[in-house]
């Protein structure tokens, strides 16, 4: 390579304060290669990042974890006599769901940070795939979010929650809130990035409350007002639980299923591009 600038033939250094396994080979900076390198890198970053910082693992891990058992024991026994089922099939899914928000919530919040301390320009002076900051923070991010499904799901087995509906339908429980908690990360991604001194996060963690409180995993559709009931009815959350229940206890899954995957891959295709321009803005402002 005749050039340090050249940004098609650069050699992969190691960021500095991280010991990542970086290979000795040459890569085309713009090649898939590279991109999956580099993403893998800038992944392990955020999730290290993450593991050591504690405001981060609470709201992914501890805060769902309080919360589930919060609702077990003060509407658990109320929402079962009144339903018929346990609460537990609505309340588990819920609360990941709640994680996986709240965490992307909590890392948006890290981005800006990075965006304000000037680390995102560094990167961007660094000869990596110009994809590899957003690529790897949605790969970060899937991972966060299964883990936290994990973690929802051992508690809420303590509580009495099962796969009813087989080992399949128990994948698909799991897959389910990554799909749903990547298409959220990318658009609080962009609303972190597009935003200046803008409280878009904020108003986003405002408005997550809400739907937290007026969906069908907190109490059956039919206990809210008959005005109200077609938006809870509709909302995202609401059709992702409905699809998780319908995984775990049994009843209708395709309908909730198809609306889930409309909104999270929405979400995708809505936000992906200002988040990849807000990204190119952030890193080159920063």
């Amino acid at each position: 390579m005749s050039e340090p600038t050249d940004r098609f033939m650069a050699v992969v250094r190691p960021v500095e304060g991280f010991n990542f396994p970086y290979p000795d080979n040459v890569l085309p900076e713009n090649s898939f290669k590279a991109l999956v390198v580099h993403s893998g890198i800038q992944a392990k970053r955020l999730l290290l990042t993450w593991l050591r910082d504690p405001s981060t693992a609470i709201q992914a891990l501890i805060y769902p974890a309080f919360m589930l058992l919060m609702f077990r024991v003060v509407l658990g026994n109320s929402i079962t006599a009144a339903t018929g089922q346990s609460s537990i099939f609505g309340t588990v899914p819920l609360i990941i769901l709640v994680g996986a928000m709240f965490g992307s919530i909590a890392s948006a919040v890290g981005l800006k940070g990075e965006r304000a301390s000037g680390l995102l320009s560094r990167f961007w002076t660094l000869p990596a795939h110009r994809a590899s900051g957003l690529v790897g923070r949605m790969i970060a991010e899937a991972v966060r979010v299964l883990l936290t499904s994990i973690v929802i799901l051992g508690v809420g087995y303590l509580l009495g929650f099962r796969f009813n509906q087989g080992p399949l339908a128990a994948f698909a429980i799991l897959a389910l809130p990554v799909i749903f908690g990547v298409g959220f990360a990318m658009m609080v991604t962009a609303l972190a990035t597009v935003s200046d001194n803008l409280p878009l996060v904020e108003i986003v963690s405002i408005s997550c409350t809400l739907l937290m409180f007026f969906n069908s995993g907190f109490v059956p559709v039919m206990a809210y007002p008959k005005w109200l009931q077609p938006v809870v009815a509709e909302q995202p959350m609401s059709v992702a639980i409905d699809t998780m229940r319908g995984l775990s206890l049994g009843g209708p899954v395709a309908e909730p299923l198809v609306k889930t995957l409309l909104w999270s891959f929405g979400m995708i295709l809505v936000f992906v591009y200002p988040a990849i321009r807000g990204y190119r803005r952030a890193a080159a402002m920063s």
